[in-house]
């Protein structure tokens, strides 16, 4: 006998629609809830408390139109990692003035782009890179508006391969050597300095680390002020985590409220860049069971049609995913690996999870995968990108639908 499982986080993905939805739409399938995003990004936007403020999307946790679009109509502005990105936000009607690019190696072709878009911010990365915008901007006739990306060399205690503040990962520069940098792009005729950026890694879960990088730039944009250059913006990055396993994480309200308490009196205006903490919690992925196999003296496996291809967060972290049945059987949870039909050993969600009966055919749900999902999402073996689906209330539309072979193989000649 099936029995409905405890409600889910999104409380608008219920156990008959997201039935319907794999019936319709077919397994591995994404699932995002809509008015989980707008009630995260109303949450931090409400913090500021009237604090002068950008909200700026990171779209590399979900570049889906849709979720851009949704984004972009409550009032956000866009953080992109790439050009791709970029034309994605303009797609989806952000203004190039409120869009920041990102991006710790951006070639030729890229900087005059941006130069060329008027983007609200460049944020350089070095000093040579500091040089290209100043020369491309010249040959344009521009001045460009750049923002210097400062390494504070604060742990932000995550994963050491989402770490971004310490002196030894490859982002922005130290930020003892800011102030002269800073100099030197106030005296270019290519460059208007207009923010200064920190961002110090991902699925950060305390508030001090956050704490202190917010200190460090304010401190900065102070002493830069003595010094007669005035910024308009602190990008204060993003990086705030969720809680994957119920473990206690920062408030995202509190999280605000400290940016808003070390900056006040700056006369600055505060940007961040959220993109987890928006639009996680909010998706699932749907797969279904292909086999279940146990022998004497050794582990359960439960393999389904979701692997590492649609979720690369365990094989890439060992990230740990809550996974549960749409429908729980009867019957005591024993150890089991849960896996993908990925012909590799890391391909696998979980390892020893206590984990309930089920049977090929049951539909499996695995929870807070709506950033850094489909958007790293691949086609390895040949496997075509899976549907997304956006639910609003009571109704869902398929917002990308499955990759044909063809489709895939389309770029290829025989």
């Amino acid at each position: 006998m099936a029995v409905p499982p405890s409600p889910p986080a999104s409380a608008d993905l219920r156990t008959a629609q997201l039935s319907d939805i794999a019936a319709a739409a077919g397994t591995p399938c994404y699932v995002y809830d809509a008015g989980a995003i707008r009630a995260a990004y109303r949450t931090l936007d409400a913090a500021f408390d009237g604090y002068p403020h950008a909200i700026h999307y990171a779209l590399k946790a979900n570049s889906s139109l849709a979720i851009v679009r949704l984004l972009q109509a409550l009032g956000s502005h866009a953080d992109a990692n790439s050009p791709g990105e970029i034309d994605v936000a303009l797609r989806c009607g952000f203004r190039p003035a409120q869009i920041v690019f990102t991006g710790v190696g951006k070639s030729a072709a890229e900087i005059d782009r941006a130069v060329a878009l008027g983007l609200l911010a460049i944020n350089v990365e070095s000093p040579g890179e500091l040089e290209r915008i100043d020369q491309r901007a010249i040959a344009q006739g521009v001045r460009a508006a750049v923002a210097l990306r400062v390494n504070p060399d604060i742990d932000a205690r995550s994963h050491p391969h989402i770490s971004t503040g310490l002196k030894s990962n490859k982002f922005g520069v130290p930020i003892e050597e800011a102030p002269a940098l800073f100099r030197e792009m106030a005296s270019r005729r290519g460059l208007r300095p207009v923010g200064a950026h920190v961002h110090i890694g991902s699925q950060i879960t305390t508030l001090e680390p956050l704490g202190h990088a917010a200190a460090a730039v304010v401190a900065l944009a102070r002493e830069l002020r003595a010094d007669g250059i005035e910024l308009q913006h602190l990008d204060m990055g993003g990086g705030l985590g969720i809680s994957y396993d119920g473990s206690a994480v920062v408030n995202p309200a509190e999280y605000v409220r400290a940016l808003v308490a070390a900056t006040r009196g700056s006369a600055l205006t505060v940007a961040i860049e959220p993109g987890r903490v928006l639009a996680g919690p909010a998706g699932v992925l749907l797969a279904r069971v292909v086999d279940v196999k146990q022998f004497p003296g050794a582990k359960r496996f439960v393999v389904l049609d979701a692997g590492m291809t649609e979720l690369m967060r365990p094989a890439l972290y060992n990230a740990y995913h809550r996974i549960e049945p749409l429908c729980r059987r009867d019957g005591a949870e024993v150890p089991t690996d849960i896996v993908g039909p990925i012909c590799e050993s890391t391909d696998a969600y979980a390892r020893d999870r206590h984990f309930p009966p089920v049977d090929v055919g049951d539909l499996v749900v695995v929870r807070d995968v709506g950033a850094y999902g489909a958007v790293m999402g691949h086609t390895y073996l040949r496997r075509p990108l899976p549907p997304e689906v956006l639910v609003d209330g009571s109704a869902w539309r398929i917002i990308r639908r499955r990759q044909t072979l063809d489709e895939l193989l389309a770029l290829e000649s025989e």
